[in-house]
């Protein structure tokens, strides 16, 4: 079985909106999370995060401290994901739909209240508590939901 892969995320708020990323390729998924991908070795996560909040986004982030730990898998094929998610601030940038993420897998963007992720299928399901009421988390091991 091979070993568990290791990603970054970014928590994003501003002005009571928390950045959210279509969750899969398929432009046709409901799935939502936060922006982030794995992790290349050799580089710290902070350093990772930026990139993949860069590639995914156009943005420049500062990467604060960890706020939620979460893991999934699929007993499927046997894929295994830890997922450490950090607080960040925005340094510059602004959100745009001519925005092209190189590998093509964040077609959507958008920034949502608190309300607004009450009628979205949002990823882990302690992000929206984490995010607002600014608590730290943990999800423990979930089989992955599809698109």
């Amino acid at each position: 079985m091979p070993s568990p892969r290791l990603a970054a995320r970014a928590v994003i708020v501003e002005r009571g909106r928390l950045l959210l990323v279509n969750a899969y390729a398929d432009a046709q998924s409901t799935l939502w999370c936060v922006p982030g991908g794995g992790v290349d070795a050799g580089h710290s996560l902070p350093d990772n995060l930026i990139r993949e909040v860069h590639e995914e986004t156009g943005l420049t982030i500062r990467v604060g401290p960890p706020c939620l730990v979460n893991e999934f898998h699929s007993p499927d094929n046997g894929f295994h994901q830890v997922e450490i998610f950090f607080r960040c601030t925005l340094v510059a940038g602004s959100l745009s739909d001519k925005w092209q993420d190189p590998e093509q897998i964040v077609t959507r963007r958008r920034w949502a209240t608190q309300d607004d992720m009450a009628t979205l299928r949002v990823k882990p399901d302690s992000l929206i508590d984490v995010a607002f009421n600014r608590g730290m988390g943990y999800d423990p091991l979930e089989i992955i939901v599809g698109p």
